[in-house]
């Protein structure tokens, strides 16, 4: 891992070429724990899946809720990098205390979305096995409402860039880009790189390559604000 990384030097790894703010770091981590987080992740009890529609998950820290979050410890193996991508100052000070992993097959995807008002407005993200395509969107509703009929309404239409994430990166992602736009990992088995990937100069990949997908395995690192003792989520709390 690049445990000497800092708040200050993320700044070097600012996406320059989309909408602020998307910090992309490329081997955050080594091939060797690569190797140990995806043993780790499968080698979780089989309860701890659930499948969803395109997509089969693991949710570590506690099950987020608008009434708040009751909270469970970190295994080690995962407090060890929401620690270390903490320390970059991220979460405003605050320490990451939830995990959602997610494993894509070839294939598999997730709908353009937000994550929503429960986490604290920045997601972290380590790809692990394989690389993907995240695709960024904006929403049906932006717009003036003087220029309702000018709003786009296709998903092509609404469509702003994308971001290559490559296996064992750090993906920061905050602001304007967290807030105001949709992201979403479009179903196919293979990409084909151009000019709307807008780290590609930050990637070892290039224009017009083709890649094959492979089996991914994504742990998505976010700040919950909201925490719940047992007793005030039981309803037993003053």
């Amino acid at each position: 891992m690049q445990s000497t990384l800092t708040a200050a030097d993320l700044e070097t790894h600012l996406v320059s070429q989309a909408p602020h703010a998307v910090y992309y770091i490329p081997d955050y981590i080594t091939e060797a724990e690569e190797e140990y987080l995806l043993r780790q992740v499968y080698n979780a009890p089989k309860p701890k899946w659930t499948q969803l529609s395109g997509r089969k998950l693991q949710n570590w820290g506690g099950l987020p809720h608008p009434r708040g979050m009751m909270a469970e410890k970190l295994p080690p193996w995962l407090q060890t990098y929401t620690n270390k991508i903490s320390s970059l100052g991220v979460f405003g000070g605050n320490s990451a205390n939830h995990v959602l992993v997610n494993e894509y097959k070839p294939g598999e995807g997730i709908m353009p979305h937000e994550d929503g008002p429960l986490y604290y407005p920045t997601v972290t993200t380590i790809s692990l096995g394989s690389h993907t395509v995240l695709e960024f969107y904006l929403p049906l509703d932006r717009g003036c409402p003087e220029e309702e009929d000018q709003v786009p309404k296709t998903e092509e239409q609404r469509y702003a860039l994308s971001l290559l994430l490559e296996p064992r990166s750090l993906l920061v992602l905050r602001e304007d880009l967290y807030k105001n736009y949709l992201h979403g990992i479009h179903p196919r088995t293979q990409d084909t790189l151009s000019h709307r990937v807008a780290n590609l100069e930050k990637c070892m990949a290039q224009a017009e390559e083709t890649l094959a997908r492979g089996t991914r395995v994504s742990l998505t690192i976010r700040y919950v604000p909201k925490v719940l003792k047992a007793a005030i989520f039981l309803g037993k709390g003053k």
